[in-house]
């Protein structure tokens, strides 16, 4: 059987790319970004939760969740952070789990990639077969951070409030080193989704 993999990175080093070439090489990709929003729409448990600690301040007119303006209230706060995620992270798995059951049932040769940004951090590396890094060195991140008009030292806070990559591709089975041309980086996926879809009859690190 094909592993289950999770795959991260972190911002502004090209997990997108990786994900579409995924994409198109026919693995199924589970978005906890897209779970995220579902799992907070208007009235659910998450989102009463999440407006009774952070007050109506959060909300949109149309009640959605301001998820920038969320964002901004968490951001170098552990403890709130932590609060956001207990709120999110349970409903989150529990549609990740309905999901991917859902594809293994209707083709149960799939390749599932799990697309989960902070996948070491909250330990979900553990309940995946193969984990997928994708690196890029800090340069770069700053450089791509910049083309999209943030300043050069709001990009570095961003960066450096994540696990360094450095720490992350610890735990990975394949790392996509994304610093290249793009032509370079899916020939590292086209070569990482072959060995994966062999399932269990390969070893070792990409």
């Amino acid at each position: 059987m094909t592993p289950v993999v999770g795959l991260t990175g972190g911002i502004a080093s090209g997990k997108s790319t990786v994900v579409n070439f995924f994409k198109e090489l026919g693995a199924y990709v589970i978005d906890w970004d897209v779970l995220a929003r579902e799992v907070v729409r208007p009235h659910l448990r998450a989102w009463r939760e999440i407006v009774e600690y952070f007050s109506k301040e959060v909300l949109n007119e149309d009640l959605s969740i301001n998820r920038a303006r969320l964002a901004k209230m968490v951001f170098g706060d552990r403890e709130k952070l932590d609060k956001l995620n207990e709120m999110t992270h349970p409903r989150i798995i529990e549609e990740d789990a309905r999901m991917a059951e859902e594809i293994r049932r209707a083709d149960p040769s799939a390749l599932i990639i799990k697309d989960v940004p902070l996948l070491v951090e909250i330990g979900f590396h553990k309940r995946v077969d193969k984990v997928v890094v994708v690196y890029a060195s800090e340069e770069n991140r700053l450089r791509r951070l910049e083309e999209k008009g943030f300043s050069r030292e709001d990009a570095l806070s961003r960066i450096r409030a994540q696990l360094p990559l450095s720490e992350k591709i610890k735990f990975a089975d394949f790392v996509i080193y994304n610093d290249g041309l793009f032509k370079e980086t899916k020939k590292q996926v086209e070569k990482v989704y072959n060995l994966l879809m062999k399932g269990d009859n390969y070893a070792g690190k990409g």
